[in-house]
């Protein structure tokens, strides 16, 4: 295994961990920025999060490694939902499966081919190929009846890059040995220290454990709570480490009014500063069954009154609700089951 931190600036959960573990008292020593644009509602922020699976700027040398030979699906891998609450002292984040079965409405214009589209079914992470990032907050939007007040884009690229700048990688921990032999990872039970490559293999993994898409989003959440914590260890002293590891994240502009900046994720890391993993909250969005629909495929259905339920929480900016006493899902590995943020820390 091969742990390197770069020098050089450059997906998805380690946005989420950012967001929060940047928030130290060590910012305050920071010099004076331009004044960010970072909105604070009344009843919270919600900020979408998603991973692209692209390939640019991945050498050869680490497709092969890391398993990324394959086609690139042009979508939002990962799709996380990320609610700071008004009084900055929760986060309550929720994954959106990629393969969430929704229906775009007619009139939007697909940005590969220019023609528009007549009302048809999709899965919400093809949203992001069809229209672009406005597109995607939008179906978020509509299907969640939450406001999207910012966005971030993560790609491989600069998942690998962030983690690597951080000296010894991220823990990650495993119950059972984990062996994945699409994505190449393969872990013995406990605690290792992983780098760019083998993190993105293991977020990634949907077949280690037989748990698909719905292990690979708790995968993802305790990622990020580990990585929260040592991006706090590694980076509180210093805010312009802090400053470059926020830029990592950022990447280049995406041409989105309501993208984040870098200066937001830091005006974001002075508001949470005093967080820690006690007071975040992880689940993913009450699912019902798998359902195949023309034009959209084998996609995954939600159990919608089990689903506002959740949203109605967040837009009353409140806690998640506890899981049910009895299963509400068809699928046994996708029963909501939310997670507090220091159960996922790894000794």
């Amino acid at each position: 295994m091969s742990i390197r931190k770069l020098t050089r600036p450059r997906r998805l959960v380690l946005a989420t961990a950012a967001l929060v573990a940047l928030g130290s008292g060590a910012l305050a020593a920071a010099p004076a920025l331009p004044s960010p644009s970072l909105p604070s509602p009344d009843r919270g922020l919600n900020i979408l999060v998603v991973g692209l699976d692209t390939r640019k700027g991945v050498t050869a040398r680490e497709k092969e490694a890391y398993r990324l030979g394959g086609k690139e699906c042009g979508c939002t891998d990962v799709m996380m939902l990320v609610h700071v609450s008004a009084d900055h002292g929760r986060v309550s984040v929720l994954g959106l499966p990629r393969d969430s079965l929704t229906r775009f409405p007619a009139g939007h214009r697909d940005r590969r081919t220019g023609a528009p589209h007549d009302a048809h079914a999709a899965k919400l992470n093809s949203a992001w190929a069809e229209g672009g990032p406005s597109y995607a907050m939008e179906m978020v939007e509509k299907t969640t009846r939450l406001p999207v007040h910012r966005y971030l884009e993560i790609d491989f690229r600069r998942f690998m890059d962030a983690v690597d700048r951080l000296d010894g990688g991220v823990p990650i921990c495993a119950k059972e040995p984990l062996k994945d032999t699409v994505t190449g990872i393969e872990l013995a039970p406990g605690t290792t220290n992983v780098g760019g490559g083998e993190a993105l293999q293991y977020v990634r993994s949907r077949r280690a454990d037989g748990q698909m898409d719905f292990g690979r989003i708790r995968k993802q959440q305790q990622f990020v709570v580990n990585t929260l914590r040592k991006v706090r260890s590694d980076l509180l002293g210093s805010p312009v480490e802090l400053m470059t590891f926020a830029s990592v994240l950022r990447g280049p502009a995406v041409g989105e009014r309501r993208a984040l900046s870098t200066l937001d994720l830091m005006l974001l890391a002075v508001r949470l500063r005093n967080l820690t993993p006690d007071r975040m909250e992880f689940a993913t969005v009450p699912v019902l069954r798998f359902e195949t629909v023309q034009g959209a495929g084998s996609s995954v259905a939600w159990n919608v009154a089990h689903a506002e339920e959740v949203f109605a929480r967040l837009r009353a900016d409140e806690p998640l609700p506890p899981a049910r006493p009895t299963p509400s899902s068809e699928i046994p590995q996708a029963e909501y089951r939310p997670a507090g943020g220091a159960s996922l820390v790894c000794a």
